[in-house]
C-alpha cells in the first residue's frame, strides 16, 4: 500500500484557516475589525510575522482589507470559493488570466520601450499624476486600481502609436480586472505593501523620464512577470 505524503502546515497556513473559518462562520461579520497582530499573535501564541503573513494570504483571497495604519476588517463583500487554498481557485478562469497576461507582457513592455523614447513633458504628466492619485488613494483599493490602470493605457499614449494604444483601450475591461487580480496576487507573492507596489511604478516612470528604452522594457516586463510566475504556480498545484 502507498500513502500520500502529507505536508505539514506552516503557523501562517493554520492561522489563515482558522480565521477564514470564523469569518464564514459569523463570528467576524462583513465590514467588522478583527483583533490587531499583537492581539492576533497572543490568542494564537506565534509570532506577529505569522500573523501578517496569514493576513496577506487572506486579503490576497479577497477575505479582509487591510488599511495601512487603520486595522484590518473583514470584506465587505465575501468571495464564494475558497481562495488559495486548493491550489489554483483563486481564479475560476486561469487559462483566461493567463492569456491576459501573455498579452499584456508583449504590449506593454513594447509600449515602454517606445514610451521612453518619445515621451512628452506632457506625457510625463500624466504618468505622473497617475502614480500621484495611486498614493493618494492608499487607503481605497478601488481608486487606487482605476489610477493603475490610467498609468499603464498612460505609458501607452506616450508611445505615440495609435495602434498599441487602441489594443490597450480595446483590453479596457480585460485590462481591469487583469490588473484587480494582479494587484491581489502581487501582494501575496511579495508579502508587500501598496508602497512597495507603488515605487515600482515610480521605477518605470523614471525609466521613461530618462529615456532609457531597454530599462523600461525591462521593468514593466518584471512588473508583470511576478504575477505571471505565482498564477504559472497556482495552475500548477491545480
Amino acid at each position: 500500500m502507498t500513502f500520500e505524503r502529507i505536508k505539514p502546515q506552516k503557523g501562517s497556513e493554520i492561522v489563515m484557516t482558522h480565521m477564514k473559518e470564523q469569518i464564514q462562520a459569523g463570528s467576524y461579520l462583513p465590514g467588522s475589525k478583527l483583533p490587531t497582530v499583537d492581539q492576533l499573535a497572543v490568542s494564537f501564541e506565534v509570532g506577529r510575522s505569522t500573523i501578517r503573513e496569514a493576513m496577506s494570504a487572506l486579503k490576497a483571497m479577497g477575505w479582509v482589507d487591510i488599511r495601512h495604519g487603520g486595522g484590518t476588517f473583514v470584506s465587505k463583500t465575501l468571495p464564494s470559493g475558497d481562495g488559495l487554498d486548493n491550489g489554483g481557485d483563486l481564479f475560476y478562469q486561469t487559462e483566461s488570466f493567463q492569456e491576459v497576461l501573455e498579452v499584456r507582457k508583449f504590449i506593454e513592455a513594447g509600449c515602454a520601450s517606445l514610451a521612453a523614447e518619445r515621451r512628452t513633458e506632457d506625457d510625463l504628466q500624466l504618468l505622473a499624476q497617475a502614480i500621484q492619485e495611486m498614493e493618494a488613494a492608499i487607503d481605497n483599493e478601488s481608486l487606487s486600481e482605476q489610477a493603475d490602470i490610467r498609468f499603464h493605457l498612460s505609458i501607452a499614449k506616450a508611445s505615440h502609436n495609435s495602434l498599441f494604444l487602441s489594443m490597450m483601450e480595446s483590453l479596457t475591461d480585460r485590462l481591469q480586472e487583469s490588473m484587480k487580480e494582479s494587484r491581489r496576487l502581487w501582494f501575496f507573492a511579495e508579502r508587500a505593501s501598496v508602497k512597495l507596489l507603488i515605487q515600482e511604478h515610480k521605477d518605470i516612470y523614471e525609466a521613461i523620464k530618462d529615456q532609457d528604452a531597454k530599462l523600461a522594457e525591462e521593468r514593466v516586463m518584471q512588473h508583470i512577470l511576478k504575477v505571471d510566475r505565482v498564477v504559472q504556480k497556482l495552475g500548477a498545484k491545480a
